[in-house]
């Protein structure tokens, strides 16, 4: 057996970890340092506990038992625990057994599991935690077993077990319960990580946008600065929980007079018999002074007092912080130094942090009223979540939200991300039932994988609208932890879009996007109707949707003489027609008698076609305006986010605008039109009118119209709409993973094991042509076979073997894959004309020791394309595919999607290029054998996906004929895999 010098503390086995609760612990291995620990630890434990754990009374640790249970070799016997604030609150330890339950080493691979949790813990998810995370430390040391023995009593323990999703048996033995679980990872398992996840990262987040009460800690007594703007928001917002604030530079005998209850009205004011402190908020010089329990501390202290501050806060129980303070990783190493020292300690008591250098964080949720932030105004009550890592972004989205009328539900700017991120709200907002609408802006993305993973989850539900800044830049925003990423951009956003996100360029985009996503249903195909009062807006618009790969009806044109009731007609005779999936109405200013322009009135208008629009079948409605008054502030009135609901009212189908039924009078123009509006509006006040107009009032408010003042910009979010609703659908039906009868995975795993054995220590190694074409053999890919040729002789003798015509090319590096340099020659039928090109290749590009040339068999005439297979450590395995050629690659025409690919995204990936035409008939040529092409990539995808020691796979080139294809070109790299986060267990972003 091992002992404890063999082998080196595994610090990779750290790990901080969400709980149930949403609060935080950190999982460690047991040291020989952690004895008075463990002992402190055992005698928190009940002895009801006790008993469970050793099937009998025992009350205390023997010091045998104490070395036992800290003296580990790392290998055959680890012990791993749980902490907050340094103090054990469980642990879990395995030993390695033979077949016969004795103590045992390696090649044995099973393991007797035991847990301890601290009474005052249970129900936390701790155990489930630790499991998760023994497992896999007793996979890397090669057991595939853990048996564990439980009392039928301790049923809590046995659910860790059975609901943990691993394939496992159970039996009754000598009145204990016996399980064993297998450690291979399954479906379910998996299934069963990530739902804990969602849940504990979901909690975790409502532990911060709904405390029952919030300190805020560096609020002076003179007005201004940071803690001052923080509490006084707090209190305009009108926070319905308990609210202090705290600064140990308070005068000693303006404190005493303040220690007093808190009412516990539900409006959250404050006895009026209280000595009022900041802003009428009860002030302190300590949270300790406060008597009560403090969810959320928002921290506005120098950055050098902020960990005594976060020390006071973990030794009082609070469960969050928003740190406004400045002066972290932005600001230089030192700073990022002091960054990684206070997420370290504010996780060590369990607490998550908004921050450091963070705006702030809103809920508008009539239940808490929450503005702990330093916008000097909350956003209206609405359906949209935002999310943004720079407070100047976020000042501008919400003051561009407020201008258009929508409201938020939450709204979080996270400064330097350093602990809570986008993907933690992302978890929060997937189950939301207040949040519609998901607005990210993002400068970085922590974990790209796991963001795709719960963008595709959400995006089921709810729209997530995404923009990235510092896209082009190269690096990362200064105080942002992220891993390193190979791939450009672009293809990033690619695989975003795979997992239905909605990416657009700008703020002012996410805004039109947002505005119409919350506001408006999502479309049911791309058929645009325009109708409106100005010819040259129409045409505009016409021409934006079709650059938008949308299609649009003919416009029509009601003229500038059109009324309200005009639009009215027109656009519920659109929202009517089957061929119709979405209208958008230009509106310009009405030109009176004599050519005078008239703005007219907005609000009529908008009334006009809200009231059309109710009256419809749901469809999404967007109004380009120019220049009149009203009609944007009056679109956006509406508040409920309900869907429409037909009107009942009598002559709802009458065309508003023709002369009345007895023949008489025209339709009016706005003016006239606004007069009797209003004496309408007045006659129902006062409760008189008609019955239709007081039946009118009782329906309930339409969602907003959104409103936008370009043709092209009302065009860009319904297209982006109109992509999401499709990509909606496709995702109810998702794609399948085919299984090929014809693959050898063993052989290919035979393969990849003895390569690597023979280069270990390498960071990786390409693989010799031999090798490449046995290994894509296993999988059932055949490469053409090539022939070196060093000499004219050798040439010939190769192409008489291989059989005439053939191909003689290069195969130099600087060569490969460039034919527009002459280093291929096709179709040579005979000796003399392969001894004429070998003559001209070596005469124009060099000997043949520096050009190596070979020759191949010819294959039937197709399209050249390429595939390729790249791992990413940031974002996994990748499929690529794309045209061979230099104008594809300056165009950088390639698709991508992540591996393993469905039969879906297989079809996607072929047909997603510009050039994708031609593989299907383009100018009158033949289609290819797309259905080849397609079971190629899967190959391919499956090949990476089974052996992640293949990091990198490059088919080029692939010809592609109107039947079959052939591969003429390989190359394989394999180096160590990447570490796969989200194949392991939970855990937060290391510091």
């Amino acid at each position: 057996m091992q002992t404890p010098s063999d082998h080196a503390y595994p610090d990779h086995w750290e790990a901080d970890v969400v709980l149930r609760d949403g609060g935080t612990a950190r999982i460690r291995p047991i040291t020989t340092q952690d004895a008075e620990r463990l002992v402190s630890f055992y005698e928190q434990v009940s002895d009801e506990s006790k008993y469970y754990r050793f099937f009998a009374p025992y009350p205390r640790l023997s010091t045998k038992d104490v070395h036992r249970f800290t003296h580990h070799d790392y290998v055959d016997r680890v012990g791993l625990a749980a902490t907050v604030g340094g103090e054990f609150i469980a642990t879990v330890r395995y030993d390695r057994i033979d077949a016969n339950g004795r103590p045992a080493s390696a090649p044995a691979d099973e393991a007797e599991v035991a847990f301890l949790v601290q009474d005052a813990h249970q129900g936390r998810g701790v155990a489930s935690a630790l499991l998760e995370h023994i497992t896999a430390v007793a996979r890397e040391r090669g057991i595939r077993r853990f048996a564990a023995e439980v009392l039928p009593a301790n049923s809590k323990m046995i659910k860790v077990f059975t609901d943990a999703g691993y394939t496992q048996k159970r039996s009754f033995e000598d009145g204990a319960v016996r399980l064993t679980l297998d450690l291979e990872p399954t479906a379910r398992s998996l299934a069963v990580q990530r739902a804990r996840e969602q849940r504990a990262e979901a909690r975790s987040v409502q532990r911060l946008l709904a405390p029952g009460s919030v300190a805020v800690i560096g609020a002076g007594r003179a007005p201004g600065g940071v803690g001052r703007a923080a509490l006084r928001n707090l209190v305009e917002s009108g926070y319905t929980g308990r609210l202090y604030a705290v600064n140990r530079a308070l005068a000693q005998d303006a404190q005493g007079a303040q220690r007093a209850e808190v009412s516990q009205d539900t409006q959250g004011m404050h006895d009026p018999g209280h000595v009022p402190g900041l802003d009428g908020v009860p002030a302190f010089r300590t949270l300790a002074e406060i008597g009560e329990p403090v969810d959320l501390a928002v921290v506005a202290v120098p950055a050098e007092r902020v960990p005594e501050v976060v020390a006071d806060c973990g030794e009082h129980g609070v469960q969050g912080l928003v740190v406004l303070t400045a002066g972290y990783a932005e600001s230089g190493a030192r700073g990022r130094e002091r960054q990684r020292e206070l997420v370290r300690q504010a996780r060590s008591y369990g607490m998550r942090i908004i921050g450091p250098n963070a705006f702030g964080i809103i809920n508008t949720a009539d239940a808490v009223r929450l503005n702990a932030s330093l916008a000097p105004e909350s956003p209206n009550r609405g359906r949209i979540g935002l999310f943004t890592q720079s407070g100047a972004i976020g000042i501008a989205l919400l003051s561009g939200l407020h201008r258009r009328g929508a409201g938020l539900s939450s709204f979080i700017s996270s400064g330097n991300r350093a602990d809570v991120s986008g993907n933690d709200f992302l978890q929060y907002w997937y189950e939301d039932p207040g949040t519609d609408v998901v607005l990210l802006y993002l400068e970085s993305l922590g974990n790209p994988r796991k963001f795709a993973r719960l963008a595709r989850r959400t995006a089921a539900v709810k729209p997530v609208v995404v923009v990235r800044g510092a896209r082009h830049s190269g690096s990362a925003p200064p105080g942002h932890a992220v891993p390193t990423t190979r791939i450009p951009y672009a293809t990033v956003s690619e695989l975003l879009a795979q997992a239905g996100v909605i990416r657009v360029d700008t703020v002012t985009e996410l805004v039109d996007v947002g505005l119409l996503l919350a506001g408006q249903p999502l479309p049911a195909g791309s058929r645009v109707a325009i109708l409106g009062n100005s010819e040259s807006l129409g045409l505009l618009t016409y021409d934006a949707c079709l650059a938008e790969g949308l299609r649009p009806l003919p416009p029509r044109d009601l003229t500038t003489a059109a009324t309200p009731d005009d639009f009215r007609y027109a656009l519920a005779e659109a929202m009517k027609d089957p061929a119709c999936d979405a209208v958008v109405v230009n509106a310009i200013p009405w030109v009176g008698e004599g050519g005078a322009t008239e703005s007219g009135d907005g609000e009529v208008l908008a009334g006009a076609l809200r009231q059309a629009a109710e009256a419809s079948p749901p469809k999404p409605v967007l109004v380009v305006h120019v220049e009149l008054g009203g009609l944007a502030d009056a679109l956006a009135a509406a508040t409920s986010s309900a869907p429409p609901r037909p009107s009942t009212a009598p002559g709802a189908d009458a065309a508003p605008g023709d002369p009345a039924p007895d023949g008489t009078g025209p339709a009016r123009p706005f003016g006239a039109v606004r007069r009797d509006a209003m004496r309408q509006d007045a006659a129902v006040r006062d409760g008189a009118g008609a019955p239709e107009a007081a039946a009118a009032q009782l329906l309930p408010a339409m969602p907003r119209i959104p409103a936008y003042p370009a043709a092209e910009r009302a065009v860009r979010a319904l297209a982006e709409a109109v992509r999401y609703a499709q990509w909606r659908r496709d995702a109810a039906r998702p794609g399948k993973v085919p299984e090929f009868d014809d693959i050898d995975e063993a052989g290919a795993a035979a393969l990849v094991g003895r390569v690597m054995d023979q280069t270990r220590g390498a960071h990786g190694v390409t693989l010799t042509d031999h090798d490449s074409r046995a290994l894509l053999a296993c999988y059932g890919i055949d490469v053409l076979a090539t022939a070196p040729a060093p000499s004219p002789d050798a040439a010939v003798r190769a192409a008489a073997q291989l059989g005439y015509p053939v191909a003689l090319k290069t195969m130099a590096p600087h060569l490969r894959h460039r034919p527009d340099l002459g280093g291929v020659r096709l179709d040579l039928a005979d000796e003399h004309q392969v001894r004429q090109a070998y003559a001209e290749l070596t005469a124009a590009l060099g000997g043949p020791a520096e050009i190596r040339p070979v020759v191949q068999a010819m294959v039937p005439r197709g399209v050249d394309t390429v595939v390729r297979a790249a791992i990413d450590p940031a974002v996994g395995a990748v499929l690529s595919f794309g045209l061979a050629g230099p104008a594809t690659e300056l165009l950088g025409d390639t698709a991508h999607r992540l591996v393993p690919a469905t039969d879906r995204d297989a079809a996607e990936l072929v047909r997603s290029i510009r050039t994708a035409p031609i593989l299907f008939g383009w100018r009158g040529s033949a289609p290819v054998d797309s259905d080849a092409l397609e079971e190629l990539l899967l190959r391919v995808s499956r090949l990476v996906d089974d052996h992640p020691e293949v990091v990198g796979i490059n088919l080029e080139p692939v010809v592609v004929a109107q039947r079959g294809l052939s591969v003429l070109g390989a190359t394989v790299r394999l180096a160590p895999p990447p570490p796969r986060s989200d194949l392991g267990p939970r855990t937060l972003p290391r510091y």
